[in-house]
């Protein structure tokens, strides 16, 4: 998995660069594309299933965009927030990740939500080895996002990754009784997880748009989105997604 998971964050490295303002989402796609193209690795989200098959390798989702948005010719302009997730597989194994990046200057608020986001990221990765059961970790997650008065989306979670790109268990990055209840499980070594928080400014509600597939905050809010996929090691959480050492 861990090749998979370089292809991933060298695409996404490709990525950033285009980040600019006048760039267009399609650019973007494209030249995570080209790099996934490069080591025959095959993109786990172009033609995924749904009333229509996704178009594109990459989710592209800009501003009050929570997750799937579909790459175009939008243009990136200076204060945008723009969320990259994208995925792949190499040699029968997955990898998965997102970033939220800064499209030149943006707001205070905006800049908040970036930080609290990918902070929510980093407790799990920090709390995995603590703790004994996903719904502890949930918690602390949940919390951190609420102090800064910022919501956790409910309706998308994260998920368990191997040789599929959605495998059990389900990973939600908020507590609730009725998963600590029925769908809670315990961290143990060699459990490989997709923890992907996705943060909206506003309020927590979502909807998907007429295109099937991009999802936006009910209230218009900015939305960021930070994943890793993460292994439980004797040694403690390997980043699989992360960067060569």
């Amino acid at each position: 998995m861990r090749k998979a998971g370089l292809v991933v964050w060298e695409a996404h490295q490709a990525a950033a660069v285009l980040v600019k303002p006048c760039a267009t989402t399609r650019e973007i796609d494209a030249a995570i594309e080209n790099v996934f193209a490069q080591h025959d690795a095959l993109s786990l989200f172009k033609g995924y299933p749904g009333k229509t098959p996704f178009p594109a390798v990459t989710c592209v989702s800009v501003n009050e965009e929570v997750v799937h948005g579909i790459p175009g010719d939008r243009q990136l302009v200076e204060g945008d927030i723009v969320s990259l997730d994208t995925g792949c597989k190499v040699g029968g194994w997955c990898g998965d990740a997102a970033v939220t990046h800064a499209v030149g200057t943006i707001s205070p608020v905006a800049a908040k939500l970036l930080e609290v986001t990918s902070g929510a990221l980093q407790i799990a990765i920090e709390q995995l080895p603590k703790k004994s059961r996903w719904s502890e970790v949930a918690r602390e997650m949940q919390e951190y996002v609420e102090a800064a008065d910022f919501s956790v989306v409910t309706e998308f979670v994260g998920h368990g990754i191997g040789r599929e790109m959605h495998e059990a268990p389900q990973v939600p990055n908020y507590y609730s009784k009725r998963f600590a209840k029925d769908g809670d499980f315990p961290l143990r070594t060699g459990l490989v997880l997709a923890v992907e928080p996705m943060v909206n400014a506003g309020k927590r509600e979502a909807k998907i748009t007429k295109d099937h597939w991009t999802v936006v905050t009910c209230d218009g809010s900015l939305s960021a989105h930070f994943e890793h996929t993460l292994a439980l090691t004797s040694d403690g959480v390997e980043i699989l997604t992360g960067a060569p050492q």
